[in-house]
């Protein structure tokens, strides 16, 4: 069933055109991911599409009620309904909810809607792990169509079934997941570079052949003055004749060279290896180790003796739960805190949020080099990397994006002395591409690197060790974010056998008993309590019932 049309839309800020598409059909079962870079055009797309925004050629027709899970805005002031209570904000004060908890508020209030079509745009904003597996759950259960924009390449992979790709204003649309759209970008990119090989080497061919053809064809000498009245004119009109095939052959070349059907070069995919130099590689085996940490904040705990140590050369992933701690252990290891103990030669470089390391009035190129000992061309190779080419690099700083503020400051501490990154959320306020870029390049570092993401398969991809906070107290696991989860399902699988077999063994105490008293009930004897035996079945009768949930 068609539940929304779009037809002939174009939309502009100023003179510049920003979005344009012909047509596109959104039905019932159809799960759109939306995809391009920062400033694209994403968002608009989707205000266009629910009628927040007027586009100003072309129409768009609803056919089904619309729930709409908005990025930014203003917040739903009440959370109720069963969604609110899977999110686990149901009564909860608005005044005091967190960025996370917000986040769960938007989303459970517009599930709570029995509407056909469902727009979210980065509806994972501020949630952790955890949040982002509930409201995975939820949306792959939601009934009804969906269009998503999300940097969460797991959500889009689990999701999806289509991908539009906004790209230079305009929108292509490819089936499949997320991976299925990378595959078909990359066979793309293969046959551009295929067609364009073939485009050059058939010019230059033409070429070639257009100049020898001209050079032979100018090469044709006169008769020579000794020769006869008559040989003299068989020469002539022989070279004449000559000659004009190969202006004609000329000609015909020509034209087929105008006629080429003309290929762009394909845009270069930075793919040079960068040889990392960190500074002077510390001797210890452990560089950073915390012990019995303690740490509250008025009745509240948030650390309870936590022990966790950072392994020279690893890649550790610091995860858990909104609120957990992560960023506060962090700034304990960065400002020295008495409990954690620092290897001799270690060299810290840090990332928050803040991005108070650049400066706004200095270009890209600048921020780099200063207090690098790094040479420009490393400069610019780790740049390109990162998505910033050629002139970018002149760019001031104030003119950049969020997302292109956190790829330069990353740039700048990889370029620094420092031979232990420590990274706070690298991942956010990057689209799907500088991900990509940004995840390949920490991928290639090759000093030690502690670090803290909501994103999964950016995590996945990099740490080869974990460090999961829970309780005020810290557990560490050897090995990736895939290989953890698989760990921690084999646990909880055995977990539940042994709570199984245990609950069956006292269910049968329990039914072993209350046969006996159902028996001295049915015929007491002298010595017999019957208010005492009543009262025993009822509260067995009870154990049972939480044991399982059966009625008796």
């Amino acid at each position: 069933m068609l539940l929304l049309h779009a037809q002939n839309v174009k939309k502009y800020y100023g003179d510049r055109l920003i979005l344009e598409f012909d047509d596109l059909k959104v039905y019932d079962g159809d799960r759109i991911g939306i995809v391009g870079l920062n400033g694209a055009g994403k968002t608009t797309l989707m205000e266009i599409l629910t009628g927040n925004i007027i586009p100003d050629e072309g129409n768009v027709r609803r056919f089904t009620d619309l729930a709409y899970i908005k990025q930014f805005g203003t917040t739903d002031d009440k959370a109720d309904g069963y969604m609110a209570k899977e999110f686990g904000i149901k009564d909860k004060d608005i005044r005091y909810l967190s960025g996370g908890e917000r986040t769960r508020l938007k989303i459970a209030n517009q599930l709570n809607k029995t509407a056909g079509l469902l727009f979210a745009d980065e509806p994972t904003s501020n949630l952790d792990i955890d949040g982002i597996s509930l409201i995975e759950k939820k949306l792959m259960a939601y009934n009804g169509a969906l269009l998503l924009i999300s940097h969460d390449r797991e959500l889009l992979d689990k999701l999806c079934n289509s991908i539009l790709e906004i790209e230079n204003g305009k929108v292509k649309c490819y089936l499949g997941n997320y991976s299925s759209y990378k595959q078909q970008k990359d066979a793309e990119r293969e046959r551009q570079e295929f067609e364009y090989e073939q485009y050059v080497n058939e010019k230059k061919k033409l070429e070639t052949t257009i100049n020898a053809l001209s050079n032979k064809a100018g090469s044709i000498k006169n008769a020579p003055k000794r020769m006869g009245n008559s040989e003299a004119r068989l020469h002539k009109r022989n070279a004449t004749e000559t000659q004009e095939k190969l202006h004609k052959s000329v000609k015909a070349m020509q034209t087929r060279l105008e006629k080429l059907d003309i290929k762009d070069k394909p845009r270069a995919l930075e793919s040079i290896k960068i040889e990392f130099n960190p500074v002077g590689r510390p001797g210890s085996k452990i560089l950073i180790k915390g012990e019995d940490i303690s740490l509250n904040f008025g009745n509240r705990v948030l650390f309870n003796k936590l022990n966790f140590e950072v392994a020279n050369g690893s890649k550790t992933a610091l995860i858990g739960k909104n609120g957990v701690g992560k960023t506060t252990l962090i700034k304990m290891i960065i400002s020295g805190h008495p409990k954690i103990k620092v290897a001799a030669g270690v060299q810290m470089a840090y990332f928050s949020q803040e991005m108070e390391m650049l400066d706004p009035n200095q270009t890209i190129l600048e921020n780099v080099m200063k207090g690098s000992r790094c040479s420009q061309w490393m400069a610019r190779t780790i740049l390109a990397r990162l998505l910033f080419k050629r002139d970018d690099v002149y760019k001031k700083v104030a003119v950049l994006s969020g997302g292109e503020r956190v790829k330069l400051s990353i740039a700048k501490l990889l370029l620094s002395d420092a031979n232990l990154l420590i990274l706070d959320e690298p991942t956010n306020y990057l689209d799907l591409f500088s991900m990509e870029a940004l995840q390949s390049v920490l991928k290639e570092y090759e000093g030690t690197m502690l670090f803290t993401s909501h994103d999964r398969r950016f995590v996945d991809s990099i740490a080869d060790r974990i460090i999961i906070i829970d309780n005020g107290t810290a557990k560490m696991f050897d090995g990736n974010y895939t290989e953890y989860l698989n760990e921690s399902e084999r646990a909880m699988s055995s977990k539940n056998t042994e709570g199984n077999i245990k609950r069956q063994e006292e269910e049968l105490i329990l039914r072993m008993r209350l046969a006996s008293i159902a028996g001295k009930l049915s015929k007491p004897g002298k010595n017999d309590n019957v208010e005492q035996l009543d009262a025993e079945f009822k509260r067995i009768v009870s154990q049972l019932k939480d044991l399982d949930g059966k009625t008796l």
